[in-house]
């Protein structure tokens, strides 16, 4: 009687908390509230991962740094056997070189901690000159407590490529999130233009000593500026929503229930496929410690699909409802030299390029290791199977991706580091023109980088 007269008093007193744009503020990792933003009471809830909104830290805790100017530039080389898809019935090898200057800022006070990333990229092809690209990488995080109780956030990510295999850091595209929305981005053109963007706003409000009503929405775009590019993949886009409560049984242990909202858009050749999802989720999360976490969220998701339209000499496709389970489990472990992370999801989302939404069922890990002081491994990787809703209807064919990186990085004095990796990427989307032919990428790089830490305010 207890908890059902805490959700009422949350539901309640939601609407008169101040309103902006939301999403989590506190950690989705079980480590102290937000790095440089500190609780004001030993009380203090964490939002839990599957409603918070925030990926796993990818960096021990002993790497951690916070009220940091950060900037520099990298030189990176990669070799890839699949740069242009098949020709002749042969897949196309090239080498490319790019540069990325680096500035980063890291700010942290008793009440705010904000992170903003800018990396402009320039990528330049051996053989296929026509390549070349200036590519854009940008980002910012910023966590805010405005209250003992009341917390906001906003994060946004944009990037700008010719290519999955030229980032600053490839490693970073296996971000493990414990979220029950997540965007995905699962189908991988190898070399074409892109721009994406993805990003979640909210805010959470502990209304009670252990009990927390909070409110997020997320976004994702896709865009391929030259369709000649990816014959078979379209844009697509998504909006969604949530409200949740959670209720702390103990210092260990907290229960949930969240609503969530999902607008699924796609743009074939003609017109737009459109799917909307409801899901009721109830979810549960243990903090064995404050480094180790367990989540684990469940419940029923109702998908109506709209009219599918594929082209102008085919009639548009009748629309649809089903009723799905979505289910989901991540972990999550901090350690001072070890940082590894797991998740597993099964849910309807956004078809990250193919004709319409799709029934997902998707796993990421990532594993990090500081070897000795100088020295750290890294191993990631993903897996997604992507059933498209209607696709007999459509006459499209479901796909999966699979996909690993692992690099080693050693540091030369403060400044100074070389990184050597290998990515493997295999796709079997044989309904996909730019992926049929040609699965398989193979890429090897290495990369060294300049970077240089100024303290802010000491």
């Amino acid at each position: 009687m207890k908890l059902f007269e805490e959700i009422c008093v949350g539901l309640l007193l939601l609407p008169v908390a101040p309103l902006w744009s939301q999403v989590d503020t506190t950690p989705t990792a079980p480590v102290p509230a937000v790095t440089g933003v500190q609780s004001s009471s030993s009380d203090q809830m964490m939002t839990p991962p599957p409603v918070s909104g925030q990926s796993y830290p990818t960096a021990p805790t002993a790497g951690e740094r916070s009220n940091y100017l950060r900037g520099g530039v990298a030189f990176a080389s990669s070799y890839t056997d699949n740069a242009l898809g098949s020709l002749n019935g042969y897949p196309v090898s090239d080498v490319s070189y790019s540069i990325w200057p680096t500035l980063a800022l890291d700010e942290s006070t008793s009440r705010l901690h904000i992170v903003s990333t800018y990396a402009p990229g320039f990528t330049f092809y051996q053989r296929e000159t026509y390549l070349n690209e200036a590519n854009q990488t940008a980002a910012i995080d910023l966590q805010y407590r405005l209250s003992p109780h009341v917390s906001i956030s906003a994060r946004d990510g944009f990037q700008k490529t010719s290519s999955v295999f030229n980032q600053p850091d490839p490693t970073s595209a296996f971000a493990v999130s414990g979220g029950t929305q997540v965007a995905n981005f699962s189908v991988i053109a190898p070399i074409a233009d892109l721009l994406s963007n993805a990003g979640n706003v909210g805010m959470t409000w502990q209304f009670a000593a252990n009990a927390m009503v909070g409110a997020s929405g997320t976004f994702a775009n896709l865009h391929y500026p030259n369709q000649a590019e990816v014959p078979g993949l379209f844009d697509s886009s998504s909006q969604g929503g949530s409200l949740f409560f959670a209720h702390r049984i103990s210092k260990m242990h907290y229960i949930g229930v969240t609503y969530e909202y999902q607008r699924l858009v796609s743009y074939p050749t003609v017109g737009q496929n459109e799917t909307q999802t409801h899901a009721l989720l109830f979810f549960y999360t243990l903090y064995a410690s404050s480094r180790l976490s367990l989540s684990f969220f469940g419940g029923p998701q109702y998908a109506d699909v709209g009219p599918q339209y594929f082209n102008t000499q085919s009639p548009a496709a009748p629309g649809f409802q089903s009723w799905n389970p979505q289910v989901g489990g991540s972990m999550g472990w901090q350690g001072r030299l070890t940082n590894v992370a797991v998740s597993y999801s099964h849910m309807i989302s956004g078809g990250g390029g193919l004709i319409g939404a799709v029934k997902l069922d998707s796993a990421t890990a990532s594993i990090r290791q500081q070897m000795t002081r100088k020295l750290n491994g890294s191993i990631a990787a993903g897996y997604a199977q992507s059933n498209v809703l209607g696709s007999a209807l459509l006459g499209s064919d479901n796909g999966h991706t699979l996909s690993g990186t692992a690099s080693l990085q050693r540091q030369f004095g403060e400044r100074v580091s070389l990184q050597l990796g290998y990515t493997r990427l295999h796709q079997d989307y044989s309904g996909v023109a730019v992926l049929a032919e040609t699965p398989n990428t193979n890429s090897e790089f290495v990369s060294i980088s300049y970077r240089f830490y100024r303290p802010l305010g000491r």
